[in-house]
């Protein structure tokens, strides 16, 4: 069993090709500029979303928070509200269960992504799941992680998977420790392992300012990439503040002239591998 946070039955971003994206409940860092926060730790059933829900769609049974789907204005009061960053939504759901929906689906795919939060944190999960989607199907089988995965429950995984999408927040240790309270080297070591077993299918960078924009960054984090290997696809994104709690929640998205300057730095190393 695993749980889910939501699943998204049609989408061109999370992987090569039309993908059904499953976003699984939980994570292990603590990034700053986080756009979905509600996704790193499950209901502790305080209530307070309860309180502030107009529609009755939240209620208490049996001291725990339900939800009914069905009386829900998709307002995400209940998100903004919650002190424990999490949301009453997610759902408890079996391999099986997500297996019948990407099975259901299958004619109108190419493949199945796992992310989050942070999906390897239910990596049992993934490895029945996946393993059911290739003894039944041709569809693709993706993993869209933050790399800080024990190096063992990797290694398990890529026997099931035929694609990563890995975001680095930053190539700088301490640059990273400051944006998500934890330093890179596991992430590095697993993403360079990745990378030789040829499947980083793409590696992602959000543009903090004044965490990891500096121009010298940019250029280490694009040679970075450049030698890993002659495949992988790297990703620049702009902060946005949209869904964005604490200390980053008002600062203003990343200044669109200083975002193409970067971009073209990197351009500049690894031409055709830069996504636009």
């Amino acid at each position: 069993m695993a749980y889910i946070n939501k699943i998204i039955l049609k989408t061109f971003i999370d992987g090569p090709g039309s993908r059904m994206a499953v976003f699984m409940q939980g994570c292990n860092l603590r990034c700053k500029y986080c756009h979905n926060p509600e996704t790193w730790n499950l209901c502790i059933h305080c209530g307070e979303c309860v309180k502030n829900c107009k529609k009755g769609a939240l209620f208490f049974e049996d001291g725990k928070v339900k939800y009914n789907k069905d009386l829900c204005a998709k307002c995400d009061v209940c998100i903004n509200v919650c002190p424990n960053n999490s949301t009453p939504k997610y759902e408890i759901m079996s391999a099986g269960d997500v297996y019948k929906i990407a099975y259901y689906n299958k004619d109108f795919l190419d493949g199945i992504t796992l992310s989050g939060g942070e999906c390897t944190l239910q990596y049992e999960f993934i490895l029945e799941l996946f393993k059911l989607i290739k003894e039944n199907t041709k569809l693709t089988t993706f993993i869209d992680t933050n790399g800080y995965i024990e190096f063992d429950i990797l290694k398990k995984l890529i026997d099931v998977t035929d694609g990563f999408m890995f975001d680095l927040k930053a190539l700088n240790s301490e640059n990273h420790i400051k944006l998500t309270g934890y330093d890179n080297e596991k992430i590095l070591k697993n993403l360079e392992y990745v990378s030789k077993n040829g499947l980083l299918y793409e590696v992602r960078t959000v543009l903090v300012e004044g965490f990891n924009d500096s121009e010298d960054e940019i250029e280490k984090i694009s040679e970075y990439i450049y030698k890993l290997n002659s495949y992988t696809k790297f990703k620049l994104i702009p902060f946005r503040p949209l869904g964005v709690k604490g200390e980053l929640s008002n600062m203003e998205s990343f200044d669109k002239e200083k975002f193409e300057k970067c971009y073209n730095i990197s351009k500049k190393i690894l031409k055709s591998r830069l996504k636009d």
